[in-house]
């Protein structure tokens, strides 16, 4: 059973762990990438919907890991298969679940879940699976008193707690601040030579700079970016020159270090197939999302432009410096899971440190 904040019920059948839980519901429209999706520690918080009817096809491929394990709170879907086929699959999306002590609920009605977010926006839930009769009049009282989650610094419960180096004897050293970084960025930035060494999102600019990196990228991560550390230490490094890349959460990080302000979206861009426009050219790139905020576009300083805008809500999707090689993008140009158009931010990036 999924009891909305506001009261709504949607009852349906249990699957994965029996337990009660609760988070921020909100949905995704991807076909695909359910995997990436559950491990992707931007979803920390949460309770994911997917709108796609049928979810679990292709089972569960660890190499498809986004992290070392699943960040989501809750899962929802309309149906599940039970008996997956893949040759790469090691378990079931059932099995997984339980195995990680996460709830799911199917066989309710996504669409008309979707359409209620859609219209009143993203909202805290309470989901519980059980195999007792459940009393919902208590539920609905427990669900009315949630907090917001993003209440909270998210990014604190996600970040590593150690460095970790990557490719050591790359040509390039950056220092990545890990503010809940996908696997598939550190890939992107490793299979084109640089060495990237994995900081906590909480990391001292003084012991950045003591790293002697050639560029900081600022990763993608969970919740407000109001709350994140991470901002401070930013406002620092833009002081330093030194090349920097914000992906998701770290481009919000980089617009508040900037002067800029961000926001709450109503119920986030989280799929495959954002189309994003590119300002000054006739290109639009598909890309992958998973964000509930965005940054205020007409906050940001003069001295930086706007450099990709949503083609369906108009929202900000890009900012970069006038002068200096400072980039941010809301999307991810490393994809896993999604079409990978925008890889070339990536090279752009590292064209800086030539």
């Amino acid at each position: 059973m999924l009891v909305l904040k506001d009261g709504t019920v949607f009852e349906g059948r249990g699957f994965g762990a029996c337990a009660k839980t609760w988070g921020e519901v909100v949905f995704n429209t991807g076909m695909v990438g359910y995997v990436e999706s559950i491990t992707d520690p931007s979803y920390h918080g949460q309770i994911l919907v997917q709108t796609y009817p049928l979810i679990g096809n292709y089972g569960v491929n660890p190499d498809e890991f986004e992290s070392d394990r699943p960040w989501i709170k809750g899962y929802v879907v309309s149906e599940y298969t039970r008996f997956p086929s893949h040759h790469s699959s090691r378990k079931s999306l059932d099995r997984w679940l339980e195995e990680s002590r996460i709830p799911g609920l199917c066989a309710i009605d996504t669409r008309a879940l979707v359409k209620r977010l859609r219209h009143y926006g993203v909202i805290p839930g309470l989901l519980v699976v059980s195999e007792k009769p459940i009393r919902i009049a208590t539920f609905i009282k427990e669900a009315r008193a949630l907090p917001d989650p993003n209440a909270t610094n998210l990014v604190a419960e996600v970040s590593s707690r150690d460095i970790h180096i990557y490719n050591p004897e790359g040509k390039a050293r950056l220092v990545l601040i890990d503010c809940g970084v996908k696997l598939g960025i550190i890939r992107s930035l490793v299979k084109r030579g640089a060495s990237v060494i994995r900081v906590p999102g909480n990391f001292p600019v003084e012991k950045i700079l003591d790293l002697n990196p050639r560029a900081v990228v600022i990763s993608n991560g969970p919740g407000d970016p109001q709350k994140c550390r991470a901002v401070e230490t930013v406002a620092a490094l833009l002081k330093e020159n030194l090349p920097l890349l914000g992906i998701c959460l770290g481009h919000q990080i980089l617009a508040l270090a900037a002067g800029a302000r961000t926001y709450k979206l109503k119920f986030g861009h989280r799929s495959q197939n954002q189309p994003c426009l590119e300002e000054g050219t006739s290109r639009c790139y598909l890309t992958s999302q998973n964000h509930g905020f965005a940054v205020e576009a007409k906050t940001l300083p003069p001295e930086w432009l706007l450099w990709f805008t949503n083609a369906n809500d108009r929202t900000n999707e890009g900012i970069r410096h006038r002068k200096k090689p400072f980039f941010g993008v809301q999307f991810h140009p490393e994809a896993s899971p999604g079409p990978t158009d925008t890889g070339f931010i990536f090279d752009l990036f590292l064209e800086q440190l030539r």
